[in-house]
C-alpha cells in the first residue's frame, strides 16, 4: 500500500483524535477509560496548534486519505551539553499496515527532522518493557536499549 507521511495540519484534528482512541485501545484501555471524542479533539488541537504548540506530529495517510499512523514528538532542551533533542512520544501504525516499512519510514523522517534542526543532537524515545513487538522493531532498525535511565511518573494533581 502506498502511504504519504506528512506533518499534521489543523484539518487533521478530528482524524488524529479518532486515531488516539485506537492507540488507547491498543494499550489496553477499557471503554470507561476512553475520553469523549470532543475532549480529545480539543486536546489534540491545543497540543498541536495552540500558542505555543506543545507537540508536533507526522501523520501517515493512506491512498484514500485516511490517517493510519502517527509519530508524535517534541523538542526538549537541554540534551547533551547545551544542545537539544527530538523526543518521540508515540509511534503508531494501524495493525493492518504493520511490517510494511511504514514505522521505519517514520523513524527515518524523525531522524531527518532532528538532523535538519540546528543544535539538535539526538532522537530519544521510550517503549514499554512488556511490548516485545516494539522492542523487536527498534532492534531490527539497529537501535539499542539504554540501560542508563529510570523513568519516574507522577500525576500533575498529586502533591
Amino acid at each position: 500500500m502506498t502511504v504519504t507521511i506528512r506533518p499534521a495540519e489543523k484539518r487533521d484534528v478530528p482524524a488524529v483524535a479518532e486515531l488516539i482512541e485506537e492507540i488507547e485501545r491498543f494499550y489496553g484501555a477499557a471503554d470507561t477509560d476512553i475520553q469523549p471524542i470532543e475532549e480529545r479533539r480539543l486536546q489534540v488541537e491545543e497540543a498541536l496548534f495552540g500558542v505555543p504548540p506543545l507537540a508536533s506530529a507526522l501523520l501517515v495517510e493512506d491512498q484514500t486519505g485516511d490517517i493510519v499512523g502517527l509519530a508524535a514528538y517534541s523538542f526538549l532542551w537541554p540534551a547533551a551539553g547545551s544542545s537539544h533533542s527530538l523526543f518521540l512520544k508515540e509511534l503508531y501504525v494501524r495493525d493492518t499496515l504493520r511490517r510494511q516499512g511504514i514505522g521505519a519510514r517514520l523513524m527515518d523522517e524523525l531522524r531527518a527532522l532532528a538532523a535538519a534542526r540546528p543544535g539538535c543532537s539526538r532522537v530519544e524515545w521510550m517503549t514499554d518493557r512488556d511490548n516485545p513487538g516494539a522492542r523487536a522493531f527498534y532492534e531490527s532498525r539497529g537501535f539499542t536499549e539504554s540501560d542508563g535511565k529510570i523513568v519516574y511518573r507522577v500525576d500533575s494533581g498529586t502533591a
